[in-house]
């Protein structure tokens, strides 16, 4: 058998020497030494920290610390750090509100702002360290793009708040506010919940997109082992940052780039993981364009194909009991990865940022402690197919994206309410004008028709407050939080602003989800919808400049990943 023939070793100066070599780049070195660098630093690997540090989120207010640590931990491994910043937008905060459509956008800006500095400056190698959901994917893909070898470092999970002796987080009190609607609790008890769900730093504390995307970059082979499942402040997550910047060194000298570790297999493992744990739904969208951003031809139709043979087998919120807190007491993902590379569900021969394989980085990994409730055994699954469910249908002929736990059943019909934005749906569930039976649809919601493609957490929870979860279901062109619970179908494509059949549905008409044929089925006749296609006018644009207008012009659709750089 042909043996592989090793990759050949490159200067660990490969971008920074053309910058700093030289008497006619005197001028860079003059610059350079007010920054902190001296005649050695001149000599080294120069690395790149990416730090989504601000104060506009808790999931990020620590991480100017965390990169102070990469930095330290590449400085004593041989390279020379320079810290610099990228942005980030609360989901949290923003939800429900018009700044929602900035979310996804900040996955492009984030993407593009570490690119342009990386390259603009000739970084031999970066650590990126993310918090908010964004972050992450949007780190990755700059990484992807810019090809130098690079470690991702998570910022961690928030710890829970306590309420009345009950784990809370910031679902908690968005569903409060439903309850709180239905004059289930009181203004009291509602502030109550709101003073403590959230009591430090970190990303919010279930299987949430955050967690999600850090399991999946684990996975995938971009994190050191266990960066997904730390608590944000914590000693474990200070090490995790220094060995990253130590890792990245490594990375440098052995000349092992994102394009060598982000394979199509490598993003399969990726999948598994997050089907095993019962992610996101936004784990599509953005494992879609962090493949595209690689080059690995990645489509809808692999989720399809991963989720039909992996079981979830966590037990971990929004659809389960435990917090990642309580993930993280038990041992995290490592003794996770392991049960399924054991059970044949991972490619183990897939390079890592260590420097190894995943089979390799899982030698020794201790099993989780007996008696745990958080992760099944692989023959008692929580579901023995995946929870995320790719939907085709005259509703969705390019796909939707469905979390089906199952605790909601596989299949659901009713009759659609229908709104044109996410505040005209919330303001009715919140009136009571939703109802049993209803299958409710917010369009024009989409990436350009949002545009920006806001996740629908307030509709969602208040529809759970409103104790409404097992009886009503909900569609739409826009997204879901990772938060989201319940009978929820998203992503569909084409989108309404693009004419698709979304934007044809009146109310009263019946809907069918059927998630175990993968259809999503308006049931009217054809004949009917080609005389409302016909009828149908496309609305007005709604933003003519600025961020938003040059991000609808150029997004693909949901199916693709929603990116604005297509390979």
């Amino acid at each position: 058998m042909a043996t592989k023939t090793p990759k050949k070793k490159e200067t660990p100066r490969k971008y920074s020497s053309i910058y700093v070599e030289g008497a006619h780049r005197a001028p860079s070195r003059s610059m350079l030494r007010a920054v902190g660098f001296t005649d050695r630093d001149f000599k080294k690997p120069v690395v790149g920290i990416a730090s989504t540090w601000s104060m506009v989120t808790p999931c990020n207010m620590h991480i100017d610390q965390l990169a102070r640590h990469g930095a330290a931990g590449a400085n004593k491994a041989g390279g020379k750090s320079i810290i610099f910043n990228t942005i980030t937008v609360s989901d949290g905060i923003s939800m429900g509100t018009p700044g929602m459509r900035y979310s996804l956008v900040s996955r492009e800006v984030i993407a593009d702002s570490i690119e342009t500095v990386a390259a603009g400056e000739g970084f031999d190698g970066i650590v990126a360290i993310g918090g908010c959901d964004k972050n992450m994917p949007g780190c990755l893909m700059a990484m992807a793009r810019l090809n130098r070898p690079s470690v991702f470092v998570y910022g961690g999970t928030i710890l829970p708040g306590n309420y009345r002796g009950k784990d809370v987080d910031i679902v908690s009190v968005f569903e409060a506010v439903g309850a709180h609607s239905n004059n289930d609790i009181s203004d009291s008890e509602l502030k109550e919940i709101e003073s403590c769900a959230i009591p430090g730093a970190g990303s919010c504390g279930g299987m949430y997109t955050a967690n999600t995307m850090a399991s999946a970059i684990e996975a995938l082979g971009m994190s050191l082992p266990n960066s997904s499942a730390q608590a944000a402040v914590s000693k474990d997550k200070v090490a995790d940052c220094k060995n990253a910047g130590a890792a990245v060194v490594n990375l440098i000298r052995e000349n092992i780039t994102p394009r060598d570790i982000m394979t199509k297999k490598a993003f399969l493992n990726a999948i598994t993981v997050v089907v095993a744990l019962g992610g996101s739904t936004n784990s599509v969208l953005h494992l879609l364009a962090m493949a595209n951003a690689t080059g690995v031809k990645l489509t809808i139709d692999d989720f399809t194909r991963v989720g039909k043979k992996v079981p979830v087998l966590a037990d971990l919120k929004p659809s389960g009991q435990y917090m990642m807190s309580d993930f993280c007491k038990i041992g995290g993902l490592t003794p996770l990865l392991k049960i399924l590379l054991d059970e044949g569900f991972l490619h183990g021969d897939c390079m890592t940022v260590t420097g190894k394989t995943l089979k390799q980085n899982l030698r020794g990994v201790k099993r989780y402690p007996r008696g745990q409730k958080i992760v099944l055994p692989v023959k008692k699954p929580i579901k023995e197919s995946a929870h995320i469910v790719i939907l085709k249908g005259n509703i969705a002929p390019e796909g939707a994206v469905a979390k089906i736990t199952g605790k909601e059943g596989n299949s659901f019909t009713g009759k659609a309410i229908v709104f044109n934005s996410e505040e005209q749906s919330l303001k009715a569930i919140l009136d009571g004008r939703v109802r049993k039976g209803h299958v409710i649809v917010v369009r024009y919601e989409g990436p350009k028709g949002g545009p920006g493609m806001r996740e629908m957490l307030a509709p969602t929870a208040a529809v759970m407050g409103k104790g409404l979860g097992g009886d009503v279901a909900l569609i739409t062109d826009g997204r879901f939080s990772g938060g989201t619970h319940g009978f929820v179908v998203g992503h569909i494509t084409p989108e309404a602003i693009d004419g698709g059949t979304l934007a044809l549905i009146k109310n009263g008409d019946e809907i069918t989800i059927d998630a175990e044929s993968r259809e999503i089925t308006l049931n009217v006749p054809n004949k009917e919808l080609e005389r409302r296609r016909k009828a149908w006018k496309k609305p007005a644009v709604k933003e003519k400049t600025g961020v938003l207008a040059k991000y609808s012009r150029l997004v693909s659709s949901a199916s693709q990943g929603a990116v604005t750089d297509r390979v």
